[in-house]
């Protein structure tokens, strides 16, 4: 028995801004799209070339209020090969929200309020 990982899921409350948050931050661009027949919801499913594995923002129509992230532990990590500019750009787009030095690591949060890893390659 194989099992492959495929996508993780994070909910969304503005779909477009965080098309816009991921694309920018980490080049991840829209793969595929399922809208549900009566509008309640809508998956999308974000990927880059480098990576067979995606992310799918789902966002849910009636879904006003801010989710709970609870204590925020989760996340999901990604290498980058040039750390330095990558920190630059996340740094000019003010979403950098926790740093370890001594790690070598940062981490950067997206408009939902949830953490990305950012690792140099080593």
């Amino acid at each position: 028995m194989e099992f492959k990982l495929v996508h993780n899921n994070i909910n969304v409350l503005d779909l477009e801004k965080s098309l816009k948050f991921y694309e920018e931050a980490l080049n991840l661009k829209e793969v595929r799209r399922k809208t549900a027949q009566d509008g309640s919801f809508i998956l999308v499913y974000i990927a880059n070339e480098n990576s067979e594995h995606q992310i799918e923002l789902t966002w849910l129509r009636d879904r006003k209020e801010p989710y709970d992230l609870g204590d925020n532990e989760n996340h999901i990590a990604f290498t980058v090969d040039d750390y330095d500019a990558a920190y630059a750009k996340h740094k000019e787009m003010g979403c950098i929200c926790y740093e370890n030095p001594t790690m070598g690591i940062y981490f950067i949060c997206d408009p939902d309020g949830y953490w990305l890893e950012i690792i140099p390659v080593r």
